[in-house]
């Protein structure tokens, strides 16, 4: 048994408002371990854009690295007939896409803020990754690195997903493909299915440098 949780959000990232998820670090032995109970999930969640407007710019990036990697961990994934939960992930990266950068330009722009908080909230309510198998690899990678360093989650998300989907995309090219096209608009005429995934992956990399999220771990 538990209390009921009230979350009030003043970060659009984790969706913690809308899902059962937690991370319970411990400095001592270098663990940072996910976990999960229905008692996780609040009773009631405020969602007020508005604050969400002081936030550094740097961790307005990180937030929406993270609500992007929620997304990528459930959509690229080979599970047949997934065609709405695929359709919902690209939405909400596109939406990543276009709002992030209006909110680090105007930190109080409401609709770009209010954007972004729905995104998080959706992007890990269960609803994206119904029935997909799911092994949220980068995450478990980004948990070590941030079990051993004080980087903010995102943008360790970050740094380690760019090489990890270079690393892997062979083995789901035709996400990766559509990925490429429906997320990003890249002109498949006249290309291999290679050269389509991995400028998508260029898209995504380019993306990260205009939110001026660093892409090595030494940065």
């Amino acid at each position: 048994k538990a209390l009921p949780i009230v979350t009030i959000l003043t970060l659009a990232a984790t969706g913690s408002e809308m899902n059962s998820n937690a991370v319970i670090s411990n400095p001592e032995t270098n663990e940072k371990l996910g976990v999960g109970s229905s008692h996780l999930r609040p009773h009631v969640s405020i969602l007020d854009p508005e604050y969400t407007y002081s936030l550094p710019t740097i961790q307005t990036a990180a937030g929406t690295a993270d609500i992007m990697s929620h997304v990528f961990e459930q959509y690229f994934d080979s599970t047949p007939g997934t065609y709405i939960q695929d359709k919902f992930c690209e939405g909400i990266l596109k939406t990543c896409i276009k709002y992030c950068p209006i909110a680090l330009q105007s930190p109080t722009d409401y609709e770009a803020r209010s954007n972004i908080m729905w995104c998080a909230t959706l992007g890990l309510n269960r609803v994206t990754g119904l029935s997909k198998t799911q092994d949220w690899e980068v995450h478990m990678i980004e948990h070590q690195l941030g079990a051993y360093t004080d980087c903010p989650h995102g943008l360790g998300l970050a740094v380690i997903s760019m090489p990890y989907y270079r690393y892997i995309y062979k083995d789901g090219i035709d996400k990766f493909v559509r990925f490429a096209k429906n997320v990003w608009g890249v002109d498949a005429d006249g290309k291999t299915k290679d050269e389509i995934a991995l400028a998508g992956i260029d898209c995504l990399e380019n993306f990260a440098k205009e939110l001026g999220i660093p892409l090595t771990l030494r940065e």
